[in-house]
């Protein structure tokens, strides 16, 4: 990875379940979720990628994702951006999210839902993307699906095919 580029990871939410009467935005995770979420944390540390900042959807799997994820990483995970645009975004919505981002910030950790995030990852990837890693992101994004795209400029100027695709893997499978 150049020096100079910045790296997106887009993590979907672990497996969520169903609470009776409860509204989809308090949908908590399912056991299999509580059980499989630290796996993208232990992923992240194994590969050297704790995020130097992190937004999360405000919806109440992926705050318990991202808890799961920041116990494995221990203290090099920082204190997570609750947006409420994430929960219900598309691509474009939660892009501009991302453009927001301040220029300091050389890692960032987005956690959301489908269908945005396949969506976005199709967006953003350049020529540059790994074969593999895009026909197997593109062709189904599980639960706890992550990617790892570089980007080579300025968050505020990310759009589309403008960011390389180097990862996708679903941690603990």
């Amino acid at each position: 990875m150049r020096g100079d580029a910045k790296t997106l990871i887009l993590l979907r939410h672990a497996t969520s379940g169903w609470s009776a009467g409860a509204p989809d935005h308090e949908r908590p995770l399912a056991e299999r979720g509580h059980a499989q979420a630290p796996a993208a944390g232990v992923w992240l540390r194994e590969h050297g990628l704790a995020p130097d900042a992190a937004v999360v959807s405000d919806a109440l799997r992926t705050r318990q994702t991202w808890v799961w994820v920041a116990r494995e990483l221990g203290d090099d995970a920082p204190t997570p951006y609750l947006d409420a645009r994430l929960y219900e975004a598309d691509a474009a919505g939660a892009l501009a999210v991302i453009n927001e981002t301040e220029e300091t910030v050389r890692t960032l950790m987005v956690v959301g839902h489908m269908p945005w995030l396949q969506d976005l990852g199709i967006r953003l990837m350049s020529l540059e993307s790994d074969q593999d890693a895009s026909l197997a992101m593109a062709e189904h994004l599980p639960p706890l699906g992550l990617q790892v795209l570089r980007v080579p400029g300025p968050w505020a100027e990310l759009d589309g095919r403008d960011a390389a695709l180097i990862d996708f893997v679903v941690p603990g499978t």
